[in-house]
């Protein structure tokens, strides 16, 4: 037996131990026959060599993990002995948690094209993401955004999407401006929703860390240190699709996604994002991907809907 200290010298130990103690009870449950005694900055291991050893190994991991997020949580303890601790693994695999939701469940890739998306994401500033409904496109990408946000990898998310209606017409909804522009956003709310705890997502909208407006406020501005993800790209020109392409300032990560089979513009012919596709495809730093039926994840019967409605068209 052997007796050990460890001393938190440059880290709030509450940033460690985690509220109630939860993310040092997590890490000791890994540890059943070392015995630890936590008080203010001082840890006090008894036990095998070995195990205090590996203790304060792990733990060393888990403050500079913490040194790139906002904050670490029980998940964080259960990568370190998953094996994901390293960022570079997750990059080229695409197949760890990227974020979890509120309600603690991970959220990972579902499929292959997923996957390569996560993998392309670290790989390329600008992610074009094109497919039919139901894929996963926006989701995975908002998520990519938040885990970016919470390792302090960028300032801010800014989401947008182009007022277009889909074959509807809300300029007669009743309020002002941001009333009239929510129905429009709904769907990006919807995810980051599932991602972020309500109180703390007002409080990063209420700080402009994480921004939703429509494409048309996008113009003029320079975006630096930030995860912008364009939202409906179908439903753009070419001319606004290249407006928000060249907002792209320093240390930025620019995401469009979009659907082509469900062009809302009177013209379908004015939609600009195949041809913004076809324009940047020999573009370093720039990655298309393409989501086919079969990675739809929503009900099975949307991607028999897709289908059914694919051959109407091509009739």
């Amino acid at each position: 037996m052997s007796k050990k200290k460890i001393v938190l010298e440059s880290i709030d130990p509450i940033e460690i131990y985690g509220a109630a103690n939860k993310n040092l009870e997590a890490l000791c449950s890994y540890f059943p026959k070392l015995k630890v005694v936590a008080r203010g900055n001082e840890i006090i291991l008894e036990g095998q060599e070995e195990d205090a050893l590996s203790f304060e190994k792990k733990l060393n991991m888990l403050i500079e993990r913490r040194h790139h997020k906002m904050n670490v949580t029980p998940y964080d303890v259960e990568d370190l002995f998953d094996g994901e601790v390293s960022p570079d693994r997750y990059k080229l695999t695409g197949e760890s948690v990227i974020v979890h939701g509120n309600d603690g469940k991970p959220i990972k890739a579902r499929n292959r094209t997923q996957q390569e998306m996560v993998k392309s994401y670290f790989e390329n500033d600008l992610l074009f993401a094109v497919g039919p409904a139901g894929t996963g496109k926006t989701y995975i990408a908002i998520a990519l955004a938040v885990r970016a946000l919470k390792n302090r990898e960028i300032k801010r998310i800014i989401l947008t999407r182009p007022a277009v209606e889909a074959g509807e017409r809300l300029g007669f909804l009743p309020g002002d401006l941001k009333d009239k522009l929510d129905p429009y956003l709904q769907p990006l709310y919807d995810a980051l929703g599932d991602m972020i705890p309500a109180k703390r997502l007002q409080e990063f909208m209420a700080e402009g860390t994480i921004q939703i407006a429509p494409l048309a406020y996008m113009r003029g501005r320079t975006l630096d240190r930030a995860c912008v993800i364009l939202d409906e790209a179908q439903n753009t020109n070419l001319g606004q699709l290249k407006m928000f392409l060249t907002r792209m300032g320093c240390d930025a990560k620019f995401i469009v996604t979009g659907d082509a089979s469900q062009i809302d513009l009177p013209n379908r012919r004015d939609s600009g994002l195949l041809k913004g596709i076809e324009l940047t495809k020999d573009i370093k730093g720039v990655k298309t991907i393409v989501f086919r039926n079969e990675d739809i994840v929503r009900h099975p019967l949307v991607a028999k809907i897709v289908k059914a409605f694919e051959k109407e068209e091509q009739a």
